[in-house]
């Protein structure tokens, strides 16, 4: 198969103990995002994030441009090894990186299923999901952008 850069996953491994966006985020913050064991503890991080705009934004400056650093050096690599490979990110045209692709494959998605979808995968109530949500732009303005669009209201066999 093909090659993903996965960019939730970069930014996982990134935001681990000692790596660039953990250090970032502790010389922001402060200790009092950590947990007892010296980890992130993601869910009080996410809580200060998305219930700010201001917090938002902050995040998004002092985070996208480490990510944006990661995620070049990454496709760079990528690009000198293989003919086509894929990037998986889930903010791609709020961050601006459509200039980066070929073509732009969108994952369609009702809102409702990206609600419970995201309270599953994240452990969120309804309201923290939403917020969550509600920071993106919608599916209708992504729309122009995308080459082929992907109905992914089913389960992963009836996207497959």
């Amino acid at each position: 198969g093909y090659k993903v850069i996965d960019a939730d996953q970069l930014v996982h491994d990134m935001q681990a103990q000692g790596g660039r966006l953990y250090r970032a985020l502790l010389d922001w913050l402060g200790e009092g995002i950590l947990l007892s064991n010296g980890e992130l503890n993601r869910p009080k991080l996410g809580q200060l994030i998305f219930s700010n705009e201001e917090m938002r934004q902050r995040s998004a400056d002092i985070q996208g441009t480490i990510i944006r650093e990661e995620l070049a050096a990454q496709r760079d690599r990528l690009a000198k090894e293989e003919d086509v490979f894929f990037m998986d990110i889930p903010l791609l045209i709020e961050n601006g990186y459509q200039d980066w692709f070929d073509q732009i494959w969108l994952v369609a998605v009702s809102p409702e299923i990206q609600c419970q979808r995201l309270m599953k995968r994240n452990h969120l109530s309804v309201e923290e999901a939403k917020l969550r949500i509600d920071s993106q732009m919608s599916l209708a303005e992504k729309m122009p952008y995308a080459s082929l669009v992907l109905d992914n209201n089913g389960s992963l066999d009836d996207l497959k």
